[in-house]
């Protein structure tokens, strides 16, 4: 079972400026690829800070010609290709950021991941999600029945019913069905099995 990870929800080839790049230009390149930040690089590539629209915004009400050396929040944020899709998030949400450039093993900018990809992850069907519980989590990873546990997914949240596999099983049944991309929670009704005997 594989999971989305940065380098799947990236933009590639990230549009970029110089710290030398002056404001009007930041400004042109915005509205032309239509994105609220670019990352500022140096010559190796290596993300230097990141100017956004309410950079330029603070600018612009404050007066005077500004490059992004500037204007620039630094340092930058970023992430890497391999990271999961939640540690993602988790460091936007801690740094409060919107997009992260993503670098590669040399530290140059090789794409953007932005908030609204990370939401994309979330509009996939619930049929789409319950498939793959069904299909991989139960079958092909855990080899559990399909037949012992329901899946139902209404809206992204997942409800487990049936009866309950091994003990040891359940913690990585949950943890298995919430990394699913698409999953916003998991609920557990899972019933113990008829003890079998008097």
């Amino acid at each position: 079972m594989r999971h989305r990870s940065v380098g799947d929800l990236m933009t590639p080839t990230a549009i970029t400026v110089r710290p030398t790049t002056a404001f009007k230009e930041i400004a042109r390149l915005l509205k032309e690829f239509d994105i609220t930040a670019v990352p500022v690089v140096d010559a190796s590539c290596h993300p230097v800070g990141v100017v956004s629209e309410a950079d330029l915004l603070d600018r612009r009400s404050a007066g005077g010609a500004a490059t992004a050396g500037t204007l620039m929040t630094s340092p930058a944020i970023t992430a890497r290709p391999e990271w999961s899709v939640v540690r993602a998030a988790r460091i936007m949400r801690r740094h409060q950021v919107k997009r992260l450039p993503v670098i590669d093993a040399k530290d140059r900018v090789i794409g953007v991941l932005s908030r609204s990809d990370l939401i994309r992850l979330f509009l996939r069907s619930d049929h789409a999600v319950q498939e793959e519980i069904v299909e991989d989590v139960l079958t092909r990873t855990l080899r559990i029945a399909p037949s012992t546990i329901n899946v139902a997914v209404e809206d992204g949240l997942v409800t487990l019913s049936g009866v309950r596999p091994r003990p040891e099983l359940v913690p990585v049944l949950i943890r298995l069905c919430q990394s699913v991309d698409g999953v916003v929670g998991v609920d557990d009704r899972l019933t113990c099995a008829e003890a079998g005997h008097d």
